[in-house]
């Protein structure tokens, strides 16, 4: 499925439901940060090692999947409701950070400039 395909799917969703009325982009913004907070709870009181390895555990790999799902839709459908194209936004960051984070600069180096 591509991201368009996806983006469908949740328009479609909503759109059964009669949702529209409640995605505003402040409603879906706060959406998208409660499941990311939810995604989060997944890892707080892991050890790196232990985050590193969660999806080893059927239990807990099952919930960040969910958690993970949840987010992608919100931040899929607060994007439709933008009119911002997923990709595109993800990709002119990409280059973006690339000009900012040379390689010969940056590699292996956590400093943030």
């Amino acid at each position: 499925m591509t991201t368009d395909h996806l983006t469908a799917a949740v328009r479609a969703f909503a759109e059964e439901r009669d949702w529209q009325q409640f995605h505003t982009p402040k409603n879906l913004a706060m959406a998208l940060a409660g499941e990311v907070g939810e995604l989060l709870a997944e890892f707080q009181w892991l050890t790196p090692e232990e985050a590193g390895r969660v999806m080893a555990d059927p239990d807990a790999g099952a919930r960040v999947r969910a958690e993970i799902g949840d987010v992608m839709i919100y931040l899929t459908r607060l994007a439709d409701v933008l009119g911002i194209d997923l990709v595109d936004a993800a990709l002119t960051k990409l280059d973006e950070a690339a000009t900012r984070y040379p390689v010969e600069q940056a590699k292996g180096s956590a400093t943030k400039r």
